[in-house]
């Protein structure tokens, strides 16, 4: 499949009005613009669900906005909050600690969509949401164990953008972008890069570093968030990987359905279907971000028949409380998105304020644990330092041994005695 007279003008975005109709080009956005996309059309959408927090903040903030331009989820990041003047609109910003130094810093990019905005607002300061996508000072503290690549990504990547790290898969980063910047983003070091929108260009490599190794059977695209590419672009990427032989599954690591769900389109996910067996990892961080707008466009998701997984980290004063983590894995499973991951805060500068005792997960999982259905709980897993891979953290149910028994420790804390003989 060739770019070339396949993409519309329309498509062509984002970024800031370049012509992608080559192969040569790459996408790409730099951190000096204020407002990204804005030569963008924003193209009727199908997109037509409104929660209640959406319609009192558009009634407030946005009142001469369409349904065409909100619905867009090009006029979603072009309209996104990216410093803390406008975001004072939402909050007194008596409220914000250090507003000056953060109004100021460069070293905290801050973006935020307005529909993902309309959560925050007239929520305190200390509102998890809030916590997990508003910076603060703390950032830029360094504690003991942190670096700006703790899983040591850029040691395993045999060409750029592609972390080969197991022996049957590999992740390629497809973009740097993300529509909403997360405080605690393992990759929050991509972030601070001019050039965050990758290309056909740059895919070339991973592609045929792919295509050259048989034993891969397994590609995650992630980034940055590949949803944030257009159609074309996207499709091209998906394409390209479908095309060759050895590769049997394809996953989409994003973001987008909770924070920007009108990406979500029909021609988007009628696009998507046509190259099956294709999963969606979802990240999911509370159960406030499961609207009726991120219930639409779940099931839009699984209706193309696409097998959604969610992703959440652990963090302290977010979620790191059993009965916060009971409500968003059960309402994941009402939307047919299934828990999979329970992730430790990766060590990276500036999250100590994030991070919990891994004694904090443990007494999540054991809260889950025999109190829900086994569909319901996620895997709890360290991503370990230093690049050893996902380890999973589970509690003691298996208690030893006693002669020809195996000795199991139930949910309720009972002893069982199962015959084993060695």
């Amino acid at each position: 499949m060739s770019l070339k007279n396949e993409i519309s003008p329309q498509d062509a975005e984002p970024p800031s009005g370049q012509d992608l109709s080559s192969i040569e080009v790459v996408l790409e956005t730099t951190t000096s613009e204020e407002q990204l996309f804005i030569k963008t059309e924003n193209l009727s959408s199908d997109f037509n669900v409104t929660g209640f927090s959406t319609v009192v903040f558009r009634e407030k903030f946005f009142p001469l906005v369409t349904d065409r331009q909100w619905n867009s989820w090009r006029w979603q990041i072009q309209n996104s909050y990216t410093n803390f003047r406008k975001l004072s609109e939402l909050f007194e910003i008596s409220s914000i600690d250090d507003f000056d130094f953060l109004s100021k810093s460069r070293k905290l990019p801050l973006r935020i969509t307005p529909y993902y905005a309309s959560l925050l607002y007239g929520k305190p300061k200390d509102y998890a949401l809030i916590k997990a996508v508003v910076p603060t000072r703390l950032e830029l503290i360094m504690s003991q164990g942190e670096e700006s690549d703790p899983l040591h990504e850029e040691s395993m990547c045999p060409v750029e953008n592609l972390v080969h790290r197991y022996p049957d898969r590999v992740l390629m980063l497809s973009t740097g972008f993300c529509s909403v910047y997360c405080r605690y983003c393992t990759r929050s070091h991509m972030v601070l890069k001019d050039k965050k929108h990758f290309g056909v260009k740059a895919w070339e490599k991973s592609i045929g570093y792919i295509r050259n190794n048989p034993k891969i059977r397994d590609v995650i695209l992630s980034g940055g968030d590949p949803l944030t590419l257009p159609d074309k672009h996207l499709e091209f990427l998906i394409s390209s990987l479908r095309s060759i032989p050895h590769l049997d599954i394809i996953r989409i690591g994003t973001k987008v359905p909770v924070v920007t769900p009108q990406r979500i389109t029909t021609q988007l996910v009628k696009m998507l279907k046509k190259y099956h067996p294709l999963y969606m990892s979802i990240h999911f961080t509370h159960p406030d971000e499961i609207t009726a707008e991120v219930g639409e466009a779940c099931r839009r998701i699984a209706d193309a028949g696409i097998v959604m997984g969610s992703q959440t980290v652990l963090l302290k004063g977010v979620n790191d409380k059993v009965d916060i983590m009971k409500e968003l894995v059960h309402k994941l499973l009402k939307i047919r998105v299934r828990p999979y991951y329970l992730y430790q805060c990766d060590p990276i500068p500036g999250s100590s304020q994030f991070r919990t005792p891994v004694t904090k997960g443990l007494e999540i999982i054991q809260g889950l644990r025999g109190f829900t259905s086994g569909y319901a709980i996620p895997h709890y897993v360290i991503d370990a330092p230093g690049g050893g891979g996902k380890i999973p953290i589970l509690p003691e149910y298996f208690q030893g041994r006693d002669g020809d028994n195996v000795i199991l420790k139930n949910f309720e804390g009972n002893t069982f005695k199962y015959y084993d003989p060695v």
